[in-house]
């Protein structure tokens, strides 16, 4: 441990799930740089992330990001008193890159090595003081919840050690909520990523004009507090996804113009009402009185904004971590890898391998 912070040990967390090669450095709580090199570009005319081209990119980025994060920080290697690194879930060939790297590293410098949950690790970002202050530090509050909503996951969490204890109350079922914004703004022809897409031309139509289904929340799948049904905390966005299908299908064969704006304002209802709903319901019958909303889709803002209007309704206190750190980074890995650390959990040594499916019960490796 670093003599002249003794309890705040200086961590390198490295992120490569997906399409962004993230290096951050924290320093305890205290987050020194957060450093993302995004492939997005690489992707958009297949319009949607292929995993080679991701996988290609992160070599490619892994030297520079990692210098730059450095420098940045102003520290070298040799302060570094351990590194983390996800190991899933993710895309496997991706998440071989960061893995493989972050193994070179700690056999090439000697430091202690971490495999993280992806997952858990969006939840460890709040706990990062930025240096606006924005952040609380030093503990996550009682009675925590986490909705992580992503491209890839849809996911409400309980939260009684981030360290060890982290209890999944229910996710989607299909496909996660930013997937289902990128295959509808393709239906729209509004090109990739969706997400931003639709938001900004949501604000422009009107949500009540049509009604889109809100999946898995009929009394078969709801139950009761009592007797609760299979699916009362999980959410289905795949037959929104084909509804908004046969609505731009039903408006093409009259031979009338598709009302994009309204469909994509009423698609985005769909999404955040059916979201915000079961993961305030859920909070409610969990003892879970704060919440933490993470994942790239936390930018979007009519999900903040629903997501705020519930929760203050129900005496839910909401956090959301500035946008750059609700996204794929590196910080949110080095976050979570400086709690087990200062937790004294023993590293994960370099043995262990990706995981793509890593649940998120498994905080560590």
């Amino acid at each position: 441990m670093n003599s002249t912070q003794p309890g705040r040990p200086l961590v390198l967390g490295i992120e490569s799930s997906c399409d962004e090669t993230g290096v951050g450095i924290v320093r305890g709580t205290q987050l020194l740089t957060n450093t993302v090199s995004s492939s997005m570009e690489e992707h958009v005319r297949f319009g949607g992330v292929i995993p080679e081209i991701a996988s290609r990119a992160h070599l490619d980025a892994f030297v520079p990001t990692l210098r730059e994060a450095l420098t940045e920080a102003g520290v070298t290697l040799e302060d570094i008193d351990a590194i983390a690194v996800t190991s899933g879930p993710g895309l496997a060939g991706a998440l071989m890159v960061g893995v493989c790297a972050a193994k070179a590293l700690a056999v090439a410098t000697g430091k202690p090595l971490y495999a993280i949950n992806h997952l858990v690790a969006h939840v460890g970002v709040g706990l990062l003081q930025t240096d606006d202050g924005a952040q609380p530090a030093n503990a996550l509050p009682e009675n925590l919840g986490a909705l992580l909503v992503s491209g890839g996951h849809t996911e409400i969490l309980r939260i009684r050690n981030i360290t060890g204890d982290v209890e999944l109350l229910g996710s989607t079922i299909d496909d996660a909520a930013g997937e289902a914004y990128d295959k509808v703004a393709r239906l729209l022809g509004l090109g990739y990523p969706g997400g931003p897409a639709i938001d900004k031309l949501a604000r422009t139509g009107n949500a009540k004009a049509i009604r889109f289904p809100r999946g898995l929340s009929q009394p078969k799948y709801m139950g009761t507090a009592e007797e609760p049904g299979p699916h009362r905390y999980d959410w289905s966005f795949s037959g929104l996804k084909t509804a908004v299908a046969r609505c731009v299908e039903q408006f093409e064969a009259r031979g009338e113009t598709v009302p994009v704006a309204d469909i994509a304002a009423a698609f985005q209802e769909a999404v955040v009402d059916i979201i915000t709903s079961k993961a305030v319901l859920a909070c409610r019958e969990n003892g879970i009185t704060e919440l933490l909303l993470g994942g790239g889709v936390a930018a979007n803002s009519r999900l903040r904004q629903l997501t705020e209007q519930r929760c203050s309704a129900a005496g839910i206190r909401l956090t959301v971590p500035p946008l750059a750190l609700c996204t794929d980074n590196g910080a949110m890995v080095a976050a979570l890898g400086a709690q087990l650390v200062m937790a004294g959990i023993a590293p994960s040594g370099i043995g262990f391998a990706p995981d793509s499916s890593l649940p998120v019960t498994t905080v560590s490796a």
